[in-house]
């Protein structure tokens, strides 16, 4: 059986790696395609600006996380971050996102993942976020950090915050089909703050260059800035059990995901010492069949795998321990602000303080 393409091969066409006729008439029709795309996403921002679409306001603050280009910059664990940033100063926060993936009824694998991060935090999913605000409001809520809400202006917030990952930071310099920009660089005005993911990837010069481009990007805006990295924190498998990240070390690991950068997922096994002898992208929200898992178990049996490792992610729509028979974990990440959390954390409690003192009346 063979799986659906991976993303992987769509950065590879847009970034000019895949080369020959085809693909260099498949970047022409994808150029195409990104001019149409381009105006309708400035029509819809000069509408934002203009006033002539409307912005519904919650009853509660509302802090955004999102970013400018499609993929994995690392959301999840800057939202987990957030969320218990307001829990630790005595609010109750809850999390509201489009639910990307979900069936009716059912959670999206971010839903489950932060479930899992944030077992006290309500998780209300639902494509009308300013519906979904209104449930969180009424389940007791009295702030929301909206999961991947930076383009979605229908929804007035608070602070808006970007993340940007250092590996791929303005998504190969186009927009979307023909790059992963979700609209131009320029939209950061409308940010308070950056935090660039997966910092120590890279060198010091080359995260200045970002930020500088950034800085100019925003037009004089004010950014604060803060620089991050996912850390690992342990294996965890489908019945809630940790181990340590010492389990990796020397052991020959089947490993796969299905995430937006599944390159970083596997860069990190490899850095904690295990022996990735096959690995395996899958399409971001990949949504696992039992062939698919079938298949992958027959690519870990051939590579002779002691162990099948995915994301948390992942793992959450799998919820099986065992790959066939093979032991199967999560790595679970963290993120580790290693510059500017302070910037970042007054910017959030300030959002949130200054709405409880508008809405405190004289």
């Amino acid at each position: 059986m063979t799986l659906v393409p991976d993303a992987e091969s769509f950065k590879r066409l847009v970034d000019g790696t895949t080369r020959g006729p085809g693909p260099s008439l498949a970047r022409l029709a994808l150029s195409c395609l990104a001019a149409p795309y381009g105006l309708a996403v400035a029509c819809r921002n000069a509408a934002y600006d203009c006033g002539l679409l409307p912005v519904s306001r919650a009853a509660v603050p509302v802090i955004s996380i999102g970013n400018l280009t499609l993929g994995g910059t690392g959301k999840t664990p800057l939202v987990a971050w957030t969320a218990a940033l307001l829990a630790r100063h005595g609010r109750r926060p809850a999390i509201v996102s489009r639910g990307y993936g979900a069936a009716p009824g059912e959670r999206s694998d971010e839903a489950a993942e932060l479930a899992i991060l944030l077992p006290g935090v309500p998780h209300v999913a639902d494509r009308d976020r300013v519906a979904a605000v209104a449930r969180a409001t009424a389940l007791g809520a009295d702030a929301v950090v909206l999961d991947d809400g930076f383009q979605h202006r229908r929804l007035a917030r608070d602070l808006d915050i970007v993340a940007v990952d250092a590996t791929d930071p303005f998504g190969r310099g186009r927009l979307f089909p023909r790059g992963l920009l979700r609209e131009p660089l320029r939209g950061i005005a409308r940010a308070r703050a950056v935090v660039l993911t997966r910092a120590s990837s890279i060198e010091i010069a080359d995260r200045v260059a970002i930020h500088d481009a950034l800085s100019a990007a925003s037009r004089g805006a004010a950014l604060a800035w803060a620089e991050a990295d996912h850390r690992p924190v342990g294996l965890r498998d489908a019945g809630g059990a940790t181990r340590p990240l010492a389990d990796l070390r020397g052991r020959r690991v089947f490993a796969f995901a299905g995430i937006g950068n599944p390159a970083a997922f596997r860069g990190s096994l490899a850095a904690l010492g295990a022996e990735v002898v096959a690995f395996r992208p899958l399409p971001d929200h990949h949504a696992y069949t039992a062939a698919d898992l079938e298949s992958l178990a027959r690519e870990a049996a051939a590579a002779r795998a002691e162990l099948a490792v995915t994301t948390l992610k992942d793992l959450v729509k799998i919820r099986r321990p065992t790959l066939d028979g093979l032991p199967l974990a999560a790595l679970e990440i963290a993120i580790d602000i290693m510059g500017g959390a302070e910037a970042v954390e007054r910017l959030v409690l300030r959002a949130v303080a200054g709405r409880a003192a508008v809405g405190a009346g004289p």
